[in-house]
């Protein structure tokens, strides 16, 4: 008989108590302590390769911590950032696989209620037990709830389409359908925002306010934090190595953040200033007891010295006790550099003239991007932002229309999702790609920026393999080499995916001042928030007559 998994509604419990994580003999996680009960919902914020996604696994028990311990009560279910390259199943596989417990739990009732018919020995009590277990998952609603949650995600609902045939776009939304139709006690999400448009995003929104389990979200989406998340777990580093945990949301994180930097500087200034202080004094003590050892006829012989050698081993004392409670220097935010970019005044960058791609593209689209423009695409999903920015970058050929870029124009393309990653190091990843833009002569020796000046990777992430950077560590590899053509011309696809807040608040900054011209398609609220000045191309799902054009806000 099928064991079913029952969810423990209001007695379910996740907690976890001490965790720690280690790799390579560096931690990753450090004393982290959880108690996710149901309605709760965390956030976890924190720098690219914090250890955000690794503390999912760890929730889930797909990996096992080096120190502590973590208690599941209930039914969970973890979506991770990233999916399966290559996937054989079909979207009515996913479904089932999330559903299984409410068939099983279906076909149980059936045959305990042909037993009971029939007058079975015990059919009565199995019957009561299949009804409990059925009505405890509600699994007669079950493809319903999927059906809709699929529909308020804008995902293929079609049960027969294979995953393999669908964007990487379309299969996020399918697993993150399945799971909140599934109706589990713990959701476990990793940066659930991304391949989600405007409407996605309210439905996501909506449905984690009303899920009745418990939710931890690692999300860089500024919008669903300050929406959804009533705790904040902050994974960045502190006085004393701990996580902080952090009330009132992610208004109550962003005021204890600050308040918590602020109170580490004090402290750290005073004790550097007491160390100063007690250096003095130590020097001092040991002046007048080398001095003291030939006292003036008349006094109490080695009287002086006898005085300061009391002192100075009091102030060895008051150094020994420093530095058994020794602060360390405030660890500084990584900020971001972003590169001077060329200007070329007067000169119309990138023409596109009623471009269209069959079945992308569908409307034909005419814009002008001139030196400094600034430019935001927006548009449900399939409207074709992504594929425009591909027309434009000379990586899609039209089906009708034309493209004209300027006589040696520099432009580039940041696109969704990084590349394969490979088993090269990303600084050497980085260095060929600058070595190409030289040799080729698309960009002067002068103009090369070196990783490091950018500060998107520390000097140990760049001598790392591609593979075993975190995916928001690729994303800003992604950046950087993106930056590094110095573009007059930056087209950015969902900029803001895996990347840190504070990366995301640096970057947005430094999108109002450059010189260059910048086209951004983001689904991003609060970067749509941060833009909304900027000329708007709105483009539709729909065929029309109409050519798109862009529109002053």
């Amino acid at each position: 008989m099928t064991v079913l998994t029952l969810p423990a509604r209001d007695r379910a419990q996740l907690t976890c108590t001490g965790v720690g994580v280690t790799r390579g003999g560096r931690p990753v996680l450090h004393d982290v302590e959880m108690k996710v009960a149901p309605g709760a919902r965390w956030g976890v914020v924190g720098e690219n390769g914090r250890g955000k996604s690794t503390l999912l696994h760890v929730l889930a028990g797909a990996l096992v911590p080096d120190e502590g311990e973590v208690h599941r009560a209930g039914t969970l279910a973890l979506a991770e950032q990233e999916m399966p390259a290559e996937d054989g199943r079909t979207v009515g596989d996913v479904v089932e696989e999330h559903l299984a417990d409410a068939r099983a739990a279906l076909r149980r009732l059936d045959a305990t209620t042909a037993a009971l018919a029939e007058g079975r020995p015990g059919a009565e009590d199995a019957y009561t037990e299949a009804l409990e277990a059925a009505q405890a998952l509600d699994a007669w609603d079950a493809d319903r709830r999927v059906d809709v949650a699929l529909a308020g995600l804008g995902a293929v609902d079609d049960r027969t389409r294979p995953l393999a045939t669908l964007s990487v776009g379309q299969r996020h939304r399918i697993r993150l359908a399945c799971l909140l139709g599934a109706e589990y006690d713990f959701l476990l999400l990793d940066e659930p925002t991304n391949h989600l448009d405007l409407a996605g995003l309210e439905y996501l929104t909506a449905r984690l306010h009303a899920h009745t389990g418990g939710v931890v979200v690692v999300s860089h989406d500024r919008a669903l934090l300050s929406d959804v998340a009533t705790t904040i777990l902050d994974l960045d580093p502190t006085r004393d190595g701990r996580p902080r945990v952090h009330g009132r949301g992610y208004a109550g994180y962003r005021e204890g953040r600050e308040a918590e930097l602020a109170r580490w500087e004090a402290e750290y200034e005073q004790q550097q200033a007491e160390r100063v202080r007690l250096g003095q004094a130590l020097s001092e003590a040991q002046n007048r007891l080398v001095t003291g050892w030939r006292p003036d006829k008349g006094t109490g012989k080695h009287q002086r010295a006898t005085r300061a050698g009391a002192l100075t081993r009091s102030v060895h004392r008051r150094q020994e006790d420093l530095e058994r409670h020794q602060v360390t220097a405030p660890v500084p935010p990584r900020r971001f550099h972003m590169p001077e970019l060329p200007a070329r005044t007067g000169v119309l960058l990138l023409r596109a003239h009623e471009v269209s791609v069959d079945g992308r593209l569908r409307r034909p689209t005419t814009l002008e991007v001139a030196s400094g423009d600034r430019l935001a695409v927006t548009g449900a999903n399939g409207a074709g932002k992504s594929t425009l920015l591909s027309v434009l970058a000379g990586q899609v050929a039209p089906t009708t229309g034309r493209v004209h870029r300027a006589r040696t124009v520099r432009l580039h393309l940041l696109g969704q999702e990084s590349p394969r990653a490979t088993r090269r190091r990303a600084r050497d990843l980085y260095e060929a790609h600058l070595a190409r833009l030289v040799t080729t002569g698309a960009l002067p020796e002068g103009e090369v920026v070196g990783l490091g000046a950018l500060g998107l990777l520390t000097s140990r992430e760049a001598e790392k393999p591609v593979a075993e950077l975190s995916t928001g560590q690729q994303r800003r590899l992604d950046l950087a080499l993106a930056l590094a053509t110095r573009p007059h011309v930056l087209l950015l696809d969902e900029p803001t995916n895996h990347l840190s807040i504070a990366l995301v608040d640096d970057l947005t900054e430094a999108l109002h001042t450059t010189d260059a011209a910048v086209v951004v398609a983001t689904h991003d609220r609060q970067l749509r928030r941060d833009i909304q000045d900027w000329p708007r191309l709105a483009l539709s799902t729909h065929e029309s007559a109409d050519a798109a054009h862009p529109v002053r806000s």
